[in-house]
């Protein structure tokens, strides 16, 4: 499989694409290692480089994480989006009976993972934390993903695919939610350090321990 021929096949062609996807073998550890482990990295590093290099802010405020901060963000944001995925596909695969369709485990991850596509790629934004209002984009075109590749995979009636994708999208919303409190965990104690530059002022996020 081509990493980016099919990265634009599914956000092109979904329909055509995922007949050929559900056609394909495979399992849990290939699907991650060839597809998953590169797109979740995606919006990880772009969030590093737009909250801890580049910053955000406006009317003369920036604001920066201290890269050591953004480095633990990254790698816990990383790891996260690889176990929310297969958070969902378990869901997907349980709820299948419950929307006519049948339970696959492998499928219901194909679902999530091909069908997370273009919230993954969108994740690219990040680097530009002012634009993230176009990720949001992104997530709708995710949910058309999933709509469309649940009747392919899981074998739902077409009828009942739009209430099987709202159930799994309101799932996703609520692990979204869980893992980002987890994700919280992992940012240290912090003070705020207010310095001037020119008509610019900076705030800068420090850990107790980079003070001492």
């Amino acid at each position: 499989m081509n990493l980016i021929q099919r990265v634009q096949d599914i956000l092109i062609k979904p329909k055509d694409t995922w007949p050929v996807i559900a056609a394909e073998g495979g399992d849990t550890a290939s699907v991650y290692a060839n597809y998953l482990v590169f797109l979740a990295a995606i919006p990880a590093v772009a969030g590093f480089i737009g909250m801890s290099l580049i910053g955000f802010g406006g009317f003369e405020f920036g604001l920066r994480i201290p890269v050591l901060t953004g480095l633990v963000q990254m790698v816990v944001s990383y790891v996260l989006t690889l176990a929310m995925v297969f958070v969902l596909a378990l869901i997907v695969d349980r709820l299948a009976p419950t929307f006519g369709g049948t339970k696959s485990p492998l499928n219901a991850l194909k679902v999530v993972a091909y069908g997370s596509t273009a919230s993954l790629v969108g994740g690219i934004v990040a680097v530009m934390p002012g634009f993230a209002i176009l990720g949001v984009v992104a997530s709708l075109y995710t949910i058309y993903l999933i709509y469309t590749g649940l009747p392919v995979l899981m074998q739902c009636p077409v009828d009942k695919a739009g209430a099987y994708t709202a159930v799994v999208i309101v799932c996703g919303i609520v692990a979204v939610v869980v893992l980002s409190s987890i994700s919280m965990l992992f940012m240290p104690n912090r003070i705020v350090r207010v310095s001037e530059a020119g008509a610019t002022v900076t705030i800068e996020f420090r850990s107790p321990a980079a003070l001492s």
